[in-house]
């Protein structure tokens, strides 16, 4: 029974470090990632669709994406997403394409985009130390049924998993800060 708690938690701390990644992709750095725009939604013939089933996008140099519609006739609603998606980006359109190119980051937006990064690392804690909250309760509701020798051993167990999956999130952390300080 303990066993199972185990395994089922990992794999939700799992999906919170995952989560955690994910969410570090949508924070802009100074080069051109694809991944900024999978949140964007676009008005395509009055229902919200999103921009990666209209368009493709490539990375042609490291500072610009090229957004490419499938339909001619959704660049102009295409653009418009993007520019209200508020990343502060201007895309351009020709006719064909958009085209994004990524200014460089202040020192001042670094620093802003570390702290919103250190919150979303944060966040992915708690959700790891939740899910340890949560299984631990469920083993101590096993109190009578398991020996209490197993039941601290689980518990033991289930500490070094929320300590792996911490420290995984940090990993991520410092990789996206050392990633946003570049120049």
């Amino acid at each position: 029974m303990i066993a199972d708690l185990l395994t089922e938690a990992e794999q939700k701390m799992e999906m919170a470090a995952e989560h955690v990644a994910n969410e570090f992709g949508t924070v802009r750095t100074g080069r051109a990632n694809p991944q900024l725009l999978h949140r964007i939604n676009v008005d395509y013939y009055g229902s919200s669709t999103p921009l990666q089933q209209l368009a493709s996008i490539a990375v042609p140099e490291p500072r610009m994406l090229v957004v490419q519609p499938y339909d001619r006739g959704s660049l102009g609603d295409i653009e418009k997403a993007i520019l209200n998606a508020d990343l502060g980006l201007n895309p351009t359109n020709d006719g064909a394409v958009i085209r994004i190119v990524f200014p460089s980051l202040t020192e001042e937006r670094r620093k802003d985009l570390i702290k919103l990064v250190r919150n979303m690392a944060e966040e992915g804690r708690v959700s790891v130390r939740n899910v340890r909250r949560q299984a631990k309760s469920e083993m101590e509701a096993l109190h009578g049924e398991i020996s209490d020798d197993d039941i601290r051993r689980g518990e033991e167990e289930l500490q070094e998993l929320t300590d792996k999956w911490v420290e995984r999130i940090d990993k991520l952390l410092a990789n996206k800060e050392e990633e946003l300080m570049e120049v």
